[in-house]
Formats: structure tokens, C-alpha cells, sequence
């Protein structure tokens, strides 16, 4: 399964790459920025439970960057791909009334846009779920290694089967300066194919890294991590939070009996560092309750590092 999806991978990204420029010929799109987010809730209440790991890695293609995304609708490309594994709270004893053990992966092309100082991404993509990501084998190997507790068949046995989810999402933001250093930045957003839901939130930046910058929502943990960075040097504070409307889930599926919080909250705080040739982020966010029977949230960490060559 994994040579499958490498494949369909590499088939979305060579044809993105293209020349940079001839003499006689526009610049053509090619790559031009790149960004990584882990999460992991044992970067936050350790607990190694319910939305308990993901790995985020964005491409962005397009021509020359100009501080801000282009006005025209494909004209910058961001191919987004993202493992992700969701657990009960207990891997060895099977729990009815928790939720389901589920293995994702994930690959979008979302199209980056900016009009009249609105920042809007459009886009869709694949959700793979089940046993076929062999995610499961991957959590174990991991947990081995570490001497953590391995999922049983008892809780793999009841896991989300094999199914595919095609996806779309649209993303609206809007940047208002409060001071200098400060931002306050509204958004709505919308998604359907794995989850179906519409959030709207709110994100606070104190600093100047988020300018002249491009930067990207993690699913998970709502942070948003850099692909395009600004020449600013220095720290910058993040917070923001979110209400999301949850109509439907692929990993708590209602066929079988589990009940979703329709209402789903999330709160954030992130702190960056910026050098010259390195930069780092991490964050921590508040998860609420994703269904009934959840005994409470969740405190979960992102981490990102870049270098500079």
C-alpha cells in the first residue's frame, strides 16, 4: 500500500516542478517552498491517546515569491500530504464506549490566493483509511522501540476498515494590524470527505514572522506552521481558537454507534524562533471533546524546524 501511495504522490509533484525560466518564456511554477509539523500528545499531556499523532509536510509551487500569494486561482500550489493516527485511550484492552483505533493518509493540492488583503485557499484531495496504510504496523514498531505499550489485536480488530475519502476544503482569512508588532486574524473554513464540518476562529500573532511569510493550518492541532518564511529575525507569540460545526466523521462513524460532539472546540498557543539560517516553533493546543462517551479534552504539542542552506 505504501509504494502505491508513494507513487500517486511523486505523480502529483513531477509535474508540478517544471523549468525555471527561459529566455523567451514567464517563469514557470516550480518549488519554491517546503514545510514539516509534527503533533503528538505526548509533546503535550503525554498520554499517547485519541488524536495522538500526525506528521504534516507541504510543498509550495509557484514563480517567484512576492511577499504575498498571487491574485489568480492556481497560480500557487501547495501539495499537502499528512499520516495520521487516531487511538483509544487504552491499546490493549478494547473499549466500546471509546473510540476506534484509525490510520490515515492524506494528500491535497490546495490553490493559495490573496485579494484585497484576504488570504483564501481552495483545494481537495484523498483520505486512505484502514489497515491498507499499515499505520498500525508503524504505531507498533514505534512503540517497541520505545518500550511503550503495542495496540492488541483486540483493539486493531475493531479499528476503521479499509475506505477511501475523496476531499475538498476552502479556508478564508482576513489580517487586521493592531499595532507594529501585532495581528489579529478572523477565519472560516470548511471541509467535507473524512470530517465534514464548518469552523470559524481566530488567530493573535505578537512579532513579525507571520509577515511577508506563507503559512499553513495544521488539521489537528489548528497551528500554523511556515513553507514560505519572511526576512524577520526574532521570536513571535501565537494564540488562537476555534469552534467547529461536526456533521460528520469518517473515524467515529455513527453507523456504528458512537455518538459525536457536533460541537468541537479548540485553543492554542505557539512561540517561534527565527535566526538567520534556523528557525524552530512549538505549540500547544486544547482539544475538546470529539464524541459523547470522550471523559474529557486533550493537550496536544506541534513541533517544526527548519534550516536555511
Amino acid at each position: 500500500m505504501f509504494q502505491k501511495f508513494a507513487a500517486m504522490f511523486l505523480a502529483l509533484v513531477l509535474p508540478l516542478q517544471g523549468a525555471a525560466e527561459t529566455p523567451d518564456q514567464q517563469p514557470r511554477r516550480h518549488k519554491i517552498g517546503y514545510g514539516l509539523m509534527f503533533s503528538n500528545d505526548l509533546l503535550g499531556d503525554g498520554k499517547d491517546r485519541w488524536r495522538t499523532g500526525a506528521v504534516t509536510s507541504s510543498r509550495i509551487y509557484g514563480q517567484v515569491w512576492q511577499g504575498q500569494a498571487p491574485v489568480g486561482f492556481g497560480e500557487l500550489l501547495e501539495l499537502r500530504f499528512q499520516g495520521q493516527i487516531l487511538a483509544p485511550a487504552d491499546l490493549v484492552v478494547a473499549n466500546p464506549a471509546d473510540r476506534p483505533w484509525a490510520g490515515v493518509l492524506t494528500v491535497e493540492l490546495n490553490s493559495h490566493m490573496q485579494r484585497r488583503g484576504t488570504e483564501i485557499s481552495l483545494g481537495g484531495g484523498l483520505a486512505v483509511l484502514g489497515p491498507q496504510t499499515q499505520l498500525d504496523e508503524m504505531q507498533g514498531w514505534f512503540h517497541d522501540l520505545a518500550g511503550a505499550p503495542q495496540p492488541s489485536d483486540a483493539v486493531l480488530n475493531g479499528q476503521i476498515g479499509n475506505t477511501f475519502r475523496p476531499v475538498i476544503s476552502a479556508a478564508v482569512g482576513h489580517s487586521f494590524s493592531l499595532s507594529n508588532h501585532a495581528a489579529l486574524r478572523p477565519f472560516v473554513e470548511a471541509r467535507a470527505g473524512d470530517e465534514t464540518y464548518l469552523r470559524a476562529g481566530v488567530d493573535v500573532t505578537y512579532g513579525q514572522l507571520a509577515q511577508g511569510g506563507l503559512l499553513i493550518r495544521e488539521t489537528v492541532t489548528g497551528q500554523r506552521y511556515h513553507t514560505l518564511q519572511g526576512e524577520a529575525t526574532g521570536l513571535t507569540l501565537t494564540a488562537g481558537a476555534d469552534i467547529a460545526y461536526v456533521a460528520k466523521s469518517a473515524f467515529l462513524p455513527e453507523t456504528s454507534g458512537y455518538s459525536l460532539e457536533h460541537n468541537r472546540h479548540r485553543a492554542r498557543l505557539g512561540l517561534r524562533w527565527q535566526g538567520q539560517g534556523v528557525s524552530a516553533f512549538y505549540g500547544l493546543s486544547y482539544l475538546g471533546k470529539e464524541f459523547s462517551s470522550q471523559s474529557e479534552g486533550q493537550l496536544t504539542g506541534a513541533l517544526q524546524v527548519q534550516l536555511r542552506f
